[in-house]
């Protein structure tokens, strides 16, 4: 890390860091519902069943196919994203979040990164996601590491009812540069 640099990242420990990724989890879905609901009038997720599930299949989100990334700014854990399989070759990034009070000091930055390093480790030739709509800074976020609009992929987890909320991105990791 950058002497300059206010944003660190690592790997979650399991189960030292359970917690920490259980309540980013949950702060990420309830914020993303409530905005949803707001916008769009629907509410995809049970935050409590889908963090559970995700929980007990929390190995989808860890070596050898995938990572869980922590952001640290100021000594604190501020931020979070997931990478798991889709296949050999495309791998997903999933509930990638920073706290409210955190944004705007490079955290989602620094997990994007990370959780491209760690693709590019793993082997995929391609990352894609999907991202709430309302997410636009986000969105230019992925934009400026080379991520791409594409259509929804069959493999997506969300329910096809609320695709038309969504937007789906893809990124070619051959293309990537640091």
């Amino acid at each position: 890390m950058n002497e300059n640099q206010k944003v660190s990242t690592r790997t979650v420990v399991i189960p030292d860091d359970l917690e920490a990724v259980k309540k980013l989890w949950f702060d990420y879905l309830v914020w993303g519902n409530d905005k949803m609901q707001e916008l769009y009038g629907v509410h995809p997720h049970n935050p409590e069943e889908t963090v559970e599930q995700d929980i007990q299949q929390i190995g989808k989100f860890q070596p050898p196919y995938g990572q869980l990334i922590l952001a640290i700014y100021e000594g604190e854990v501020c931020g979070l994203g997931s990478l798991k399989r889709i296949n050999s070759d495309i791998g997903e990034i999933k509930r990638m979040f920073v706290h409210p009070a955190s944004r705007r000091v490079g955290a989602g930055r620094a997990i994007l990164n990370q959780l491209l390093v760690e693709a590019g480790k793993i082997g995929y030739k391609k990352v894609r996601l999907d991202s709430p709509k309302f997410m636009e800074a986000a969105h230019a976020l992925y934009r400026r590491f080379g991520f791409r609009d594409i259509d929804a992929y069959p493999e997506m987890e969300i329910s096809a009812a609320f695709k038309n909320c969504l937007l789906f991105m893809e990124l070619n990791l051959i293309d990537y540069n640091k």
